[in-house]
């Protein structure tokens, strides 16, 4: 009989370790429900700008996003990942149409972003660390053309009713994926044809909660 109370008493000393284990997890998850909050990208109302340079001049022009969701915890982005449509570049400095359509054309062939092949080009946040008010360093693990690679860049983020913020400008170096067309880093003899390995993303998401 004694033995049996013990075993008994045993049961239930496990059983209440079980219980106090889940609730830890459900109070967890909880508490990390009620500051996380998922906020979806606009991609109509949000814009991204290219810019690249050469030894003769520069073409800039704009890009689309297809979707993205942001992570914010404690009014802080914490993670997320945006998606951007390859397809949609377009050049604004170019008036001749001719040159214009050739320029896209190249830009989307496998000389560069291979658009066919890769479509869309994601971001994915890894990390966050804030500067200042409202001022963010972010590092980012950047896909072009199937290559992923990290990147790391600034942003002002700012809330307001509902709705997310996040401006700012991100330097990335394309032969990092792959892009290593009229590159002076790659090839010697290019003289007045070397394009610059770095490029310019100036980006303006804005986002709600779902």
């Amino acid at each position: 009989m004694k033995n049996f109370l013990i075993k008994e008493r045993q049961t239930e000393v496990r059983s209440d370790i079980a219980s106090r284990i889940l609730l830890s997890f459900v109070l967890l998850a909880f508490s990390y429900s009620a500051f996380s909050k998922e906020y979806k990208i606009n991609p109509t109302a949000s814009t991204l700008e290219w810019e690249a340079k050469k030894v003769t001049g520069k073409h800039g022009g704009t890009i689309a996003f297809a979707e993205g969701t942001l992570t914010v915890e404690h009014k802080k982005i914490s993670g997320g990942k945006v998606i951007v449509d390859m397809n949609t570049i377009v050049d604004t400095d170019l008036t001749d149409a001719g040159y214009n359509q050739k320029l896209i054309g190249h830009l989307k062939s496998d000389d560069f972003f291979g658009v066919a092949k890769f479509p869309q080009s994601t971001l994915e946040v890894k990390n966050v660390v804030s500067k200042s008010e409202n001022l963010y360093h972010f590092t980012a693990d950047l896909t072009i053309k199937g290559i992923t690679s990290p990147v790391e860049f600034d942003a002002e983020v700012k809330f307001d009713s509902g709705q997310l913020t996040a401006a700012g400008t991100m330097v990335v170096n394309r032969t990092n994926y792959g892009i290593k067309y009229g590159s002076g880093s790659f090839f010697q003899g290019l003289g007045d044809k070397v394009i610059y390995d770095d490029f310019t993303l100036k980006f303006k998401l804005i986002a709600a909660t779902k």
